[in-house]
């Protein structure tokens, strides 16, 4: 970590409340200044005990090229430094056939200039089928694009999954540079576009996205986030600190406001943005979450914004919304200042029963920690986590919480990639590159967290652009594996090597009486001696990305069978007793009786 970071840090944080935090940059500073501070996950070993899997073992391995999934994206850069060339695109895990494994979709880019965009094969998103073998070491993918109809052509940016027509199959939703698109799963392998008679236009620059039964009406409804007002006829020009052509900042172009559809059960949309409240408010919008953060219920939507306020749209149960992000501490940092918000993400890191907010930024500043009071305030204890300090050298963009070893707490992965020309990199035909981070949860009393990239392994740490993460057991070998978009870069599928060496439990929710994906349900694993585990079904968050939509329990060395309680999004509770641990299992709503898949061990 540079010492003029730092500093420049200190200087920010000295007007701040928090003592601690004070010290604990004026300390790294020290360090910096006399020949840096060791940062590696042998640096507080002491503080828990490393998984047995840590000797010589990387921790992530990319396994892509020998999975056959082969893509690399473009940004369709011109040479005319066009804003979208730089925010790069995102990536989805989903079972589209419905056979149980996870398949994948890729976000793809084209040139701008119209009189080139789209002219190429190559310049569409992907969809990957997962064809797992169980009795096979190895996974293989086989690009069925051209015949599932799901190769979008447009600028690419985002992806949302949901089944939203409630038949059982799950349905894609595409942002992009311009038109926005809705693919409906006709459940045979194929894909229809439906946007124009479902839903009204969708134009500008949209980036995440996510499905939401907003109205807990029984279907799912669409927020869209949109970034910036960007015509390529009126292209702006910027440069580096070195005087060389760069990329321009969001500060040079106008925000816009989000939009919320509402699902009309017909298979068709409302835009109800304006009634709704959701105009009142708005930012250049990069990252969505959709979570009952106050807990009465009701989800509530939380958009983080690059380089001004972020919004905390609270539900008020009529149709309505209302920003709450000012006054529940959620708009700003601990400083009062808006950050490059790019991914977000949210679940219950402390194990309080809430769920938690993380944030990813720009270099310079930190990613922020926003923990949840149980009633929709938050305060911002990245540093009091320890994670403030560790993310300085850094622009993320995706991020999740997983846990990784399956301990039972946690963890989490940012996607790092520049946005700006990184001078010592200056001399590469795409100068932005960062290794990504893998930051480990110690669990409880402190909750604080460690960097363990170096025993990641060296595919987490290469030098590449990253922009989108998704997170989901690609394998269905009970752990959480991490897919990567990368800039004018390969994908990376990168295979999580120590989570299978503990117990796990991995639930599958279908609902009856609600939405049939469940998003929205609220998972509580029960405990003998320890607290409640709670986590959220869900797709959304990180950034412009789609997540396995499995609830997954790491259950540290407890092979015993486990109880769970789910409240649905409708409101009603089930609680399922004697699920056996290392199963895959799916809890369908109102039937009683878990169905049970197969397990390792």
């Amino acid at each position: 970590m540079s010492a003029w970071l730092i500093l420049r840090y200190s200087l920010k944080t000295s007007q701040a409340r928090n003592r601690q935090a004070l010290w604990l940059v004026v300390t790294l500073f020290v360090c910096a200044a006399v020949g840096g501070c060791k940062r590696d996950g042998a640096s507080r070993s002491a503080t828990r005990d490393d998984h047995p899997a840590n000797a010589g073992v990387p921790w992530l391995v990319d396994i892509a090229d020998e999975s056959n999934l082969k893509f690399v994206h473009s940004t369709g850069s011109t040479g005319q430094f066009y804003f979208p060339e730089i925010a790069g695109s995102g990536c989805a895990f989903l079972d589209y056939d419905n056979d149980g494994d996870l398949d994948i979709y890729v976000i793809q880019s084209h040139p701008l200039d119209s009189a080139r965009a789209g002219n190429s094969d190559s310049a569409r998103n992907r969809l990957f089928r997962n064809d797992l073998d169980l009795g096979q070491p190895r996974i293989t993918f086989v690009d069925v694009t051209d015949e599932s109809g799901l190769g979008d052509p447009g600028y690419g940016m985002g992806v949302a999954t949901g089944d939203y027509d409630n038949d059982w199959d799950v349905d894609v939703y595409v942002t992009n540079v311009g038109d926005n698109a809705l693919y409906q799963n006709n459940g045979d392998g194929t894909f229809r576009k439906v946007s124009t008679d479902a839903m009204p236009p969708c134009s500008g620059w949209s980036t995440s996205a996510a499905f939401v039964d907003v109205d807990k009406d029984g279907d799912l409804d669409l927020f869209v986030a949109d970034y910036v007002n960007f015509d390529v006829r009126h292209n702006k020009i910027c440069h580096s600190r070195s005087s060389r052509r760069d990329y321009c900042g969001p500060q040079s172009f106008n925000p816009v406001p989000d939009h919320l559809y509402r699902n009309n059960g017909d298979g068709t949309f409302t835009d109800i943005t304006r009634p709704a409240g959701v105009d009142r408010h708005f930012g250049s919008g990069l990252g969505v979450v959709c979570s009952d953060f106050n807990g009465d219920s009701w989800p509530d939507i939380y958009v983080a914004n690059d380089g001004n306020a972020n919004q905390l749209w609270i539900n008020k149960q009529d149709g309505t919304f209302e920003n709450e992000a000012l006054l529940a501490g959620a708009a700003y940092n601990a400083e009062g200042m808006p950050e490059a918000g790019m991914g977000v993400s949210a679940a219950d890191f402390d194990l309080d029963g809430d769920e938690d907010i993380i944030l990813a930024h720009l270099v310079g500043e930190h990613n922020t920690l926003l923990a949840n009071d149980g009633a929709g305030s938050f305060d911002d204890h990245s540093n009091h986590m320890l994670l403030a300090a560790m993310s300085l050298p850094y622009t993320a963009f995706g991020v999740g919480w997983f846990d990784i070893d399956n301990d039972g707490q946690l963890d989490l992965f940012f996607a790092n990639g520049a946005v700006k020309i990184a001078e010592e990199h200056a001399h590469l035909d795409y100068p932005y590159p960062f290794p990504n981070q893998l930051v480990r949860n110690l669990g409880p009393p402190s909750f604080q967290f460690e960097d363990i990239t170096s025993i990641a392994g060296p595919d987490v740490t290469r030098l590449l652009v990253s922009r989108g993460a998704a997170f989901g057991d690609v394998d269905n070998d009970g752990d959480v594996d991490i897919l990567v978009s990368n800039s004018n870069g390969p994908l990376q599928l990168l295979r999580n090597n120590v989570g299978q060496e503990r117990s796990w439990l991995s639930l599958e929710l279908v609902g009856t009486k609600t939405n049939r994906s469940a998003i929205g349900a609220k998972v509580t694993l029960e405990r003998r001696d320890s607290p409640p585990v709670v986590r959220r079904v869900h797709a959304d968050s990180s950034y412009c990305s789609a997540n396995d939509p499995r609830v997954h329990f790491g259950l540290g060395e407890d092979q015993k069978p486990q109880s769970v309680t789910v409240d649905w999004p409708g409101g009603s509770v089930e609680k399922f007793d004697n699920l056996p641990a290392n199963r895959r299992i799916r809890l369908v709503e109102g039937a009683g009786s878990p169905v049970v898949g197969e397990g390792l061990r």
